[in-house]
């Protein structure tokens, strides 16, 4: 007996240890704890202390839906609020639920507008998608048979309960840790490219530091801005909001990004020794100091960060840089200017990201920045900025209209199924449809066995304790037990056993509630089967390739896109075209879509023996265009190279180049291939100076300076694209 003890409690341990290895931080369980106190507080005062099975139900799965099936972001006192902000949306679900279940058919065609409203719903705001499975379950609970209006009050009386109840125990009942926010990983990120444009301006003052590839604090800077892409950041945390400060955000993102690639470069040119570049120092010093600053900025409390250094630092560096055309007696030190420009273009991309973090914390930009079309949207209202980016998801190939009508054709099927078969409980169909279905058909099969199954061992334990047990006090004893279980244990345990669970779970309420015995777990299993057959159906008959297909198409066109607009804005600095305001705004309008079905592709399951594109790549060599082209224009005005044959030639010719390498890319991509790497022929400004050379000749120094910033800038885009595939052995992460 002792040697049987000791065995049992050793296998007791080793399966507390693996489900402490599998909830760090006991996170699941205590949110398990707070939903299982809640529900049972509300269960219990309801059915047994006021004597109301409605009450009973709607507080019950008014907790169960708040609590398990939204998924919110933030910290406890955030999560709160959004629990009470969503409560009159839940009350007007529910009353036109309630208001339509007198017909079937009425029901549904609700159903229809119900669902693809709330999953739509999300295209302004991420974050609301986390509540969508809720809203869906508190109409589909109420639009069920019997028709009793009468019941409203009670209906949202249990709901209000559960929800206010549950808030209150986000903040009181252990209360998870604070999150590591997107801000607060901008902010590391912002710090770590601080770090290395310190290490830069060092090599302008000392030309014997070394500071390539084998700094730490290099690699540690390419490592945090690549945390920030936003496919590596949960979609309930990434910023792709329409509101002004998500977009803030964005902009930060890419401007940091951007901020380090010309850092990167300008090491690379940095003066031989023994000379040095004190000016390029102070400006990288300054571009330092600020970003650091404005990392700060983004903590809770901090001061604004201050831009009047770093324009000032700008100011002198422009200075610095007409001086260096030269006197018109000796010809301009291209080498020189051509460390300027990239030394401007990083300053250009700090000051953008300042502005974007004073946006991304409140402020509304002033002065020029306001009247820039990076910044323009921060003076419009939020409502104006969801508007625009609903209506830029109104698109045959947004991956969020594909999902919403495919969420709502499929609850409205199952809603008419269990109408028409008069199943007792029909909502479980539609719960089983909701549970099944995935944005991709590959994530809905993957879904379907563990639902199945799950639900197929549940009901045979259910059943069995159904037909053993038939007194009502025992399962009113044990609900704490299975709640407990469904929502901690068998979230850790996995699918199959978290579908077996629920099944216990609901088998042990509706046992409370109603006198069909071991019944139960057979409708409980043939609803389930209905539904997840639904499910099954429509994620393959309506676009069953999920956000990928929607990705390649927007990526596609966001690359051409792309192309089009570094094409205008050769054009216009040559004077053979206005300024390519309309372009960039496609840019932009692309921008929206691309990114949107980008975080939808990282929340689906892809085969791992693939070979995949790689995505943060190919988009990020978009999100270099529209913040460059602005800041290159600003300093090199339409028609400024007019008049000049040969540069024209030059830039026309750097700029097909640059091009046919867009379209290159955007073939690969169209084709789901991986993207091979881009020749970049144009690296340094070594090769600047042999191409500008020969054009030298008799032209006025201003005009080479516009010519050599140009021509960088579309170096830098080739660079971008050469990035895709590094070559073998480089050790900076991209």
């Amino acid at each position: 007996m002792p040697r049987r003890t000791g065995g049992a409690g050793v296998r007791a341990s080793g399966i507390l240890g693996r489900l402490r290895r599998r909830d760090p931080g006991d996170a699941v369980l205590r949110r398990a704890a707070r939903l299982t106190l809640v529900a049972s507080v509300v269960f219990y005062g309801c059915r047994y202390g006021a004597g109301s099975s409605v009450l009973a139900t709607y507080g019950l799965f008014g907790t169960i839906a708040a609590g398990s099936f939204a998924q919110l972001p933030g910290p406890a006192p955030q999560r709160a609020r959004i629990l009470l902000t969503a409560l009159p949306a839940a009350w007007a679900l529910i009353t036109v639920g309630s208001l339509l279940a007198w017909s079937t058919w009425a029901a549904a065609s609700g159903m229809l507008v119900v669902g693809f409203v709330v999953a739509f719903a999300g295209v302004g705001n991420p974050r609301l998608v986390g509540l969508a499975s809720a809203f869906q379950l508190f109409y589909i609970l109420a639009s069920f048979p019997p028709y009793q209006p009468g019941t409203l009050p009670e209906r949202l009386g249990g709901v209000t309960l559960a929800v206010v109840l549950l808030a209150a125990a986000e903040v009181l009942l252990w209360p998870d840790p604070v999150p590591v926010t997107y801000r607060q990983r901008l902010a590391v990120a912002a710090d770590g490219v601080a770090a290395f444009l310190d290490v830069v301006a060092e090599r302008f003052t000392d030309p014997y530091a070394d500071p390539g590839g084998r700094d730490p604090r290099r690699e540690r800077a390419y490592r945090l801005v690549a945390a920030i892409a936003l496919g590596r950041n949960p979609p309930e945390w990434a910023p792709s909001a329409a509101g002004a400060q998500d977009r803030a955000l964005r902009i930060c993102a890419s401007a940091l990004r951007e901020a380090l690639a010309e850092a990167d470069r300008l090491a690379a040119d940095a003066p031989p020794a023994p000379s040095g570049d004190p000016a390029a120092a102070r400006l990288l010093r300054s571009c330092a100091d600020t970003t650091r600053a404005a990392g700060r900025t983004l903590t809770p409390g901090a001061p604004m960060v201050g831009l009047d250094d770093l324009d000032a630092a700008i100011g002198r560096a422009e200075t610095a840089y007409l001086a260096a055309e030269g006197d018109g007696h000796h010809p301009p030190d291209v080498s020189r200017l051509c460390r300027d420009a990239t030394a401007l273009a990083l300053a250009d991309q700090t000051r953008v990201f300042a502005v974007g973090v004073r946006v991304a914390t409140g402020s509304r930009p002033e002065g020029e920045d306001a009247r820039t079309g990076l910044f323009a949207y921060a003076g419009h209202s939020p409502w104006r900025l969801y508007w625009w980016q609903f209506r830029s998801h109104l698109a045959p190939r947004s991956a969020h209209l594909h999902s919403s009508l495919r969420v709502a054709v499929a609850l409205t099927i199952a809603r008419v199924a269990a109408g028409v078969l008069n199943l007792t409980h029909g909502f479980w169909v539609l719960l089983a449809t909701l549970t099944v279905l995935r944005t991709s058909a590959a994530d809905t099969r993957t879904a379907l066995r563990p639902a199945v199954l799950g639900t197929i061992v549940g009901a045979v334990i259910s059943g069995g304790l159904m037909l053993v047990v038939d007194t009502p006090i025992v399962y009113a004893v044990v609900l704490p037990v299975t709640l407990l279980l469904a929502f901690g244990v068998g979230r850790l345990l996995g699918p199959v056993w978290q579908q077996a669970l629920f099944t216990l779970l609901l088998t042990v309420v509706f046992a409370q509630l109603s006198t069909e015995g071991w019944r139960l777990a057979e409708t409980r299993l043939v609803d389930v089967l209905l539904g997840a057959v639904i499910g099954v159906l429509a994620g393959v008959a309506m676009w069953p390739r999920g956000a990928s297909h929607d990705l390649r198409h927007n990526a596609t066109g966001y690359l051409g896109a792309s192309a089009d607009a570094v094409e205008q804005t050769v054009l216009a600095i040559l004077g053979g075209a206005p300024a390519p305001d309309r372009a960039l705004d496609r840019v932009r309008r692309r921008m929206i879509l691309v990114d949107s079905s980008y975080c939808q592709y990282h929340s689906e399951r892809h085969h791992p023996h693939r070979q995949q594109v790689n995505w943060d790549a190919v988009l990020s060599a978009g999100h270099h265009v529209v913040p460059g082209a602005e800041s290159l224009l600003r300093r090199n005005p339409p028609g400024c190279l007019a008049g000049w044959p040969a540069a024209a030639t030059l830039l026309r010719d750097s700029a097909a180049r640059l091009r046919s390498a867009y379209d290159d890319v955007a073939r690969e991509v169209a084709h789901d291939r991986a993207a091979g790497q881009t020749s970049d022929p144009t690296g340094g400004c070594a090769d600047e100076l042999d191409r500008v050379r020969p054009l030298l000749g008799g032209k006025d120094s201003r005009s080479v300076r516009h010519l050599v910033e140009v021509d960088r800038w579309l170096t830098g885009l080739a660079a971008s694209l050469a990035r895709i595939r590094p070559p073998a052995g480089d050790e900076a992460p991209v």
